[in-house]
């Protein structure tokens, strides 16, 4: 097996199951933990995996995105305390947009109760989640379904959310760097998700640490569109503050 085709290999091997480890790899390709070292460096250069330690998780692109399901499985207890966290922000707010994915599931399940509440969402997820609540009502935006997601896209979703004005937005991305802002793979989430922008009075981004310091294929908001920036304690205290010197406030749980 030659270097491109064993990196080929544990692209392969980390888009399907979420993320690689080097001692497993190391095993299966019959190569030394060293060698699998230098590809992880390689393929992190290449922008296609993030490593971590003793691994590495795979960097959703144009061409490749995790599906609702996976990410259902990875950080759950991270997801779970920022979700919490996020869900605290409501304050008195009338109207809230919550996105797509996971995490954004999650600060569902835990928004307040106690009070009236107008949900809208592009999540089907979401809005099977809080249809039943009383009190709230849910608007769930229109348009063409993604299997992997479970969520609206396309010009009809962008189209609704351009009449509204959210009093906050729980936003989520792909990616989110100092240098490129907030992105995603898809263009049609990224129109989506910056309509979302547009439409809010305050908007919180939620997103476990892995998010940071990646960028992906469209960029929909920058830092300093943000008002506060949901995280855990795993984004170290150093890098926090540098996102908060470009506006938004930094919670870490």
């Amino acid at each position: 097996m030659t270097a491109e085709e064993r990196q080929r290999a544990i692209v392969g091997a980390a888009r399907r199951d979420g993320s690689v480890e080097v001692t497993e790899l190391a095993g299966r390709l019959g190569v030394a933990k060293e060698t699998v070292r230098r590809d992880l460096r390689v393929l992190e250069a290449h922008g296609l995996l993030r490593r971590t330690h003793g691994g590495a998780y795979p960097v959703e692109s144009a061409g490749f995105e995790t599906t609702l399901a996976l990410r259902a499985t990875r950080h759950v207890p991270e997801k779970r305390r920022i979700a919490a966290a996020a869900a605290e922000l409501t304050a008195e707010a009338e109207t809230v947009f919550i996105d797509e994915g996971f995490t954004p599931q999650l600060i569902a399940e835990a928004l307040p109760r106690d009070r009236p509440l107008t949900v809208v969402t592009a999540s089907l997820a979401v809005a099977g989640a809080l249809a039943t609540v009383k009190g709230f009502t849910v608007l769930l935006l229109g348009g063409r379904v993604r299997g992997g997601t479970l969520a609206t896209v396309d010009h009809w979703t962008s189209t609704m959310l351009s009449g509204f004005v959210i009093d906050l937005v729980f936003i989520g991305a792909n990616g989110i760097s100092r240098e490129h802002g907030l992105t995603t793979p898809d263009p049609a989430v990224c129109e989506v998700k910056r309509q979302a922008v547009l439409a809010a009075r305050r908007r919180v981004f939620v997103g476990i640490h892995t998010k940071f310091g990646a960028s992906s294929f469209c960029r929909f908001a920058d830092i300093a569109d943000l008002d506060v920036i949901v995280t855990s304690t795993s984004l170290s205290a150093a890098e926090a503050h540098r996102y908060s010197q470009q506006g938004p406030h930094v919670i870490r749980v």
